[in-house]
């Protein structure tokens, strides 16, 4: 893979903390400015305290400063790609809008889509 931020995502997920479901995901998002912020999934014996590696990407990019994002990249071992799952879709809009998604797995297979098509009439701020 020649996308830096797919590398980055691909590399987090190696750090992941799946004892339960052995089902390991890395993300990446890249800020306005180039800057690439990297999470994995990190699972709990309670699973509701499980943290999900976009969110884990997004909230250490929030952490550091970064305000503006222009891709995000999500990657885990299945053939289907696999998109973010509806709680990080939520933060993800809210942070970072209508951004690209970049969706692959370790064998190289890629698929770019906007985060709109993924989630259609997001709620956020402007309905408050």
């Amino acid at each position: 893979m020649s996308d830096p931020l797919v590398k980055a995502a691909l590399q987090a997920r190696e750090n992941a903390h799946a004892p339960f479901s052995h089902f390991l995901v890395g993300a990446a998002v890249e800020d306005a400015e180039g800057g690439i912020y990297t999470g994995c999934n990190v699972e709990s014996a309670t699973y509701g305290l499980t943290m999900c590696a976009e969110r884990v990407a997004i909230f250490k990019a929030i952490s550091e400063g970064a305000r503006k994002f222009r891709r995000v990249a999500v990657v885990a071992d299945t053939e289907t790609l696999t998109p973010p799952c509806g709680a990080c879709r939520q933060i993800l809009w809210e942070f970072c809008g209508d951004v690209e998604i970049v969706m692959g797995n370790p064998g190289g297979k890629i698929e770019t889509l906007r985060l709109g098509a993924l989630f259609p009439r997001a709620f956020d701020a402007s309905f408050l």
